[in-house]
């Protein structure tokens, strides 16, 4: 099947010309009729395989041309950067459309926003946390959103975005055309769409934790960080094979360590992205790899969600995720639209749990590569590699005997106060010979006498 096979308008045909699209990846082509149809969709398929546009197709091809403020199509992401390339991609879709198409997202002025929405709107793509505040100042309406899209749900609810997604349902229209894609099902997800979605048709293009088969992946057991960091420069230094290369890491502190030691053996070759970075930052730091400016990227989790940047020739997972879902996300990020991808996987001992969680899902097994023997292993350890050290007879640590006791006490007998109420005010007068009247100088004179 082709594009051409689909029941699309011109204006569509003419942007995927200019795009260069010709055949719909099998998501896409299962998805047209039943997003169009209007039925509630679930849709599952490995990350890659172009959900973005299996769902904005059949939306943009039966959004009519409107005069109104409010927008009619909500799409919901888990990310600011997610945010600005699905707005990127809708309005390559929309280039030869005439339809009007936002982001907003936390991390920057709000009040630049409430303008732009005031001048009215088709199509809102958000965060959720945004996109509740615009609404709750009553700026953006949302009565008449006829399609509601949440995109990476699964990741959104890893990100504890549940109860802002309840209540943006809330503040909803009831009748409405639920639209929902994931690259993983988890039991969330699944509650998510018990409680809310009616009679959802779903499309399955892969059992859910399948990853890519144009993804070869490949493991190394890793004893600590600094072999970990020993590996990584034998790897990279073959920069015609690891042409672009994106590095995850556990967490942030973990992100700009990794960062201070490549840049040291790769100059001006390394960019780094998290949470801690500033909007316009991370969005530098994305676009430079992009083009080709940083060989390699740094990233803590925030960057497996559903981007798509091309040619990435290397994941590195340096650290073994916790979360098996994790793992998905993030060799998705290469292999992407039926290319060739390569994945690697650093584990240490204490990453071994987390490495069978990802194999169970997958199952099947990682292939096992030995250690070059030209790569030094080292027995220095980070701090948080250290065994902890345990003090038995430390005096400054208390016993269960000397904690100290409850954080009330009765009061003392001074401050135990009685609430006299209306008489305690004359009392007082009594007492000190207060005036009774504002102004009133003459009158402790008096009573004296």
């Amino acid at each position: 099947m082709t594009f051409q096979d689909l029941n699309l308008n011109t204006p569509l045909y003419n942007a995927l010309d200019d795009l260069g699209f010709t055949t719909p990846t099998p998501i896409q082509e299962e998805s047209f009729s039943v997003v169009a149809s209007g039925k509630d969709v679930v849709g599952i398929a490995q990350t890659g395989t172009g959900k973005t546009l299996a769902y904005m197709l059949p939306i943009l091809r039966n959004l009519k041309f409107s005069k109104q403020d409010n927008p009619r199509v909500l799409v919901l992401v888990p990310t600011r950067e997610l945010v600005v390339q699905v707005v990127s991609e809708i309005e390559k879709f929309s280039k030869y459309i005439n339809n009007r198409v936002l982001g907003v997202y936390g991390g920057t002025n709000i009040n630049t926003q409430k303008q732009a929405v005031a001048q009215g709107q088709d199509i809102i793509v958000a965060t959720p946390g945004r996109l509740y505040d615009l609404a709750v100042s009553r700026v953006l309406q949302l009565k008449s959103i006829q399609k509601l899209v949440i995109d990476e749900v699964d990741v959104m609810l890893d990100l504890g975005f549940r109860h802002q997604l309840l209540n943006i349902f809330d503040i909803l229209p009831p009748r409405r055309q639920n639209i929902m894609y994931s690259a993983t099902m988890t039991k969330d997800v699944d509650d998510l769409i018990t409680d809310f979605f009616k009679n959802p048709t779903k499309i399955a293009i892969a059992v859910s934790g399948t990853p890519l088969e144009n993804i070869k992946q490949q493991r190394f057991d890793v004893p600590n960080f600094y072999t970990k960091v020993n590996l990584l420069e034998h790897l990279l230094r073959d920069k015609d094979n690891f042409s672009r290369v994106l590095i995850f890491v556990a967490y942030k502190k973990m992100a700009d360590r990794l960062f201070d030691k490549l840049e040291e053996l790769f100059p001006s070759e390394t960019c780094v992205i998290h949470s801690n970075k500033t909007q316009n930052y991370r969005l530098r730091s994305i676009e430079q790899f992009r083009e080709g400016e940083n060989r390699l990227l740094v990233a803590t989790d925030v960057m497996a969600r559903g981007l798509d940047i091309e040619d990435v020739s290397h994941v590195i997972n340096f650290d073994t995720p916790d979360y098996p879902e994790n793992y998905m996300h993030r060799i998705g990020r290469t292999g992407r639209a039926e290319q060739e991808g390569h994945t690697i996987l650093f584990s240490t001992e204490t990453e071994q749990e987390g490495l069978e969680r990802i194999e169970e899902l997958m199952q099947m097994n990682i292939e096992t590569l030995q250690i070059p023997e030209d790569v030094t292993i080292s027995t220095e350890l980070i701090e948080e590699e250290r065994p902890q050290i345990r003090e038995r007879n430390n005096p400054t640590k208390r016993r269960d005997e000397d904690a100290p006791g409850p954080a009330f006490h009765e009061k003392k007998e001074k401050n135990q106060k009685e609430n006299l109420g209306g008489s305690y005010k004359f009392k007082i007068a009594a007492k000190y010979k207060k005036p009774k009247t504002r102004g009133d100088k003459n009158y402790n004179r008096r009573n004296k006498k």
